[in-house]
């Protein structure tokens, strides 16, 4: 059975991934403020997140296979993964569909 606190974490993790804007204000002493950040580092930091996301799974695969990991923390990391790209596919699709519909637009 799960811990709660691997529990806390995952559900932790999900909200950061789901809401990185907020983040992201955070990191730049921006808090409560809606003007700071700009979108390539907004974007920059949720690419971070992404990568950081992918490398904890790796560890964490890596710890279960030499034995050394639970395998629900295994499970729980890569369905973290899982979420974050997801969510990073979903908006570089929004982004695309904005631009296209920015070159469509009459001058």
């Amino acid at each position: 059975m799960p811990t709660p606190t691997a529990a806390a974490n995952a559900y932790a993790a999900l909200a950061r991934l789901a809401n990185p804007v907020a983040e992201a204000g955070k990191a730049l002493g921006n808090e409560g403020t809606e003007s700071g950040a700009s979108f390539g580092s907004l974007l920059k930091n949720a690419l971070g997140a992404v990568a950081e996301t992918g490398r904890t799974s790796d560890q964490q695969a890596r710890a279960a296979v030499s034995g050394k990991a639970n395998i629900i923390d295994v499970v729980t990391a890569v369905a973290e993964t899982e979420v974050a790209i997801g969510t990073l596919v979903s908006v570089r699709d929004r982004v695309i569909t904005a631009y296209q519909d920015i070159l469509q637009m009459p001058i």
